[in-house]
């Protein structure tokens, strides 16, 4: 049975290595369908998931907890099942978002099958649930579920592909090119409605996406002349053709 550790208090930490100590309750039949579903675990055999799901536990964060920190060695597979985590990095005094992520999807896979440091931390953006699974658990179903293991080659290979996308978005495009090509993207994810509403703050997406806020306010200004608005967190877009006509969209930066 996987069990969900209601944080007691506010924290902003997790010590990884200590699990809450707290109420509990059982993992949702609806979340479990989720995870089985994901590639990582579908093709995967039922003994060797049940072993993975034995050993997690589903925890319960609220917004900025930072989950993990760079340099850290892994103890756990973070998979998130309800919320948004911004995964960052930080040198010398300085933050850049690399990436957010949303349900159901895993974090950071790569340093737990290597057992590496962290080469990024992770904070949830808005209250998360977060399933669990002990690092070793994981490598140690890795060394002897061949389907796992197939499907684990596959997702680091997609990532490594993202993270080759992202390196020629950065460096191909003008900042008003990737906001443009981020708002489109974004529409599509959310059902092509013209219409779209930030889930986090506009400094976070500015950070995303290579700028700095007052650069973001600058491109959003520059965008309305092809039909995009922007009202607090909530921005429309008025007239898509122009807009894509601007982005010039690309299969192969853009996934």
């Amino acid at each position: 049975m996987i069990f969900i550790k209601l944080l007691a208090g506010v924290r902003h930490r997790l010590q990884s290595t200590r699990r809450p100590e707290t109420g509990e309750m059982t993992l949702r039949q609806a979340d479990w369908k989720l995870i089985r579903a994901l590639p990582l675990f579908s093709d995967m055999s039922e003994s060797n998931f049940q072993e993975l799901l034995n050993a997690a536990f589903l925890q319960r964060f609220p917004q900025h907890v930072t989950l993990i920190t760079e340099g850290e060695l892994p103890d756990f597979l973070h998979i998130v099942v309800d919320g948004s985590v911004e995964l960052f990095g930080a040198h010398n005094g300085h933050e850049t978002t690399i990436d957010i992520v949303r349900p159901v999807t895993t974090f950071i896979l790569a340093a737990v099958i290597r057992d590496a440091v962290y080469l990024k931390s992770a904070r949830t953006l808005a209250p998360a649930q977060i399933l669990m699974i002990p690092a070793q658990t994981v490598r140690d179903v890795f060394g002897r579920d061949a389907a796992f293991a197939r499907a684990i080659v596959n997702e680091l290979a997609d990532r490594y592909r993202g993270v080759v996308c992202s390196l020629k978005n950065e460096k191909l495009r003008s900042s008003a090119e990737r906001l443009a090509n981020w708002i489109l993207q974004a529409d599509a994810q959310q059902g092509h409605h013209r219409s779209i509403e930030l889930k986090f703050e506009k400094r976070t997406l500015a950070s995303r996406l290579g700028m700095t806020p007052e650069n973001l306010s600058r491109n959003l200004a520059l965008l309305a002349q092809y039909g995009v608005k922007s009202s607090g967190r909530d921005i429309i877009i008025e007239n898509e053709s122009a807009l894509a006509k601007f982005a010039k969209p690309n299969a192969l930066m853009d996934g």
